[in-house]
């Protein structure tokens, strides 16, 4: 199994998208090489004015500087671009709060070599997590959660989360299609309509290590109301073949 992990982590990108995240980098950059030996990490850095750049070089990770603060999505979708170009076959996306252990990912790995999917995402609602928000926060997110289960016609937990672990044919797809702003339910219910395939995994998130959350108290309500219009209108949208499961498992070159 130890052979198997290695040559895993070979052809993995860990991708941490941060903005402003100079505290929480070092920590979690650390627990990266520790939990995660053999992956490669790119940071993208968002636009930051503080130190995010420099510490994440120092700290030894490769850095992809964006020229202006474009939004966790386009951050994310440079990462799954440069992965893509780069050869990887899969990607292990870490927020840069250290929310997400680097831990807890060997939970995504293993559930992704047991039985192969295109998308394994790290669930928060696992023993030991110490994420609980507030209680209108969690009331929203419930809410999402059965909305988001009903349109992909499974089973969602936590639409929200970022802790995902990304397979090479979902990396093709996305790095044609990706929403902006907040897009983790957005991207979920593309994939779904793209044919890809998807499983969660609970796991334990940590607090916030720093820096300040984007989204804040009734900023939730608002969030949410523009994540469900969001995926309403992509109900009307005509899948793209060229970004679908079957297009692209047919062996056709990455975009």
């Amino acid at each position: 199994m130890e052979t198997v992990l290695q040559s895993f982590m070979e052809r993995t990108l860990v991708l941490i998208p941060a903005y402003n995240e100079e505290a929480s980098l070092p920590g979690l950059l650390a627990d990266v090489r520790t939990h995660l030996p053999g992956a490669a990490v790119a940071v993208v850095d968002d636009g930051s004015v503080d130190g995010t750049a420099e510490v994440a070089r120092a700290c030894g990770a490769r850095v992809l500087r964006l020229p202006c603060n474009l939004g966790v999505g386009p951050a994310v979708q440079t990462g799954f671009k440069d992965a893509l170009e780069s050869g990887y076959d899969y990607l292990i996306r870490l927020d840069g709060d250290g929310q997400h252990p680097p831990s807890e990912a060997l939970k995504l790995v293993e559930a992704m070599l047991r039985q192969p999917t295109d998308l394994v995402v790290g669930t928060r609602h696992g023993e030991g997590s110490t994420y609980h928000g507030n209680g209108l926060r969690r009331f929203v997110l419930k809410g999402l959660a059965v909305f988001v289960s009903i349109i992909c016609r499974k089973r969602i937990t936590d639409p929200t989360s970022g802790f995902w672990l990304v397979s090479r044919p979902l990396l093709q797809c996305f790095a044609l299609h990706y929403p902006s702003d907040y897009p983790e339910a957005e991207a979920i219910a593309l994939l779904r309509r793209q044919g890809f395939s998807l499983e969660e995994v609970p796991v334990a998130f940590k607090p916030r290590q720093g820096g300040q959350s984007s989204i804040q108290a009734w900023g939730t309500v608002n969030f949410a109301a523009k994540v469900f219009l969001a995926l309403f209108v992509d109900r009307l949208r005509s899948v793209d073949p060229r970004g679908s499961a079957a297009f692209i498992k047919k062996g056709c070159p990455a975009p």
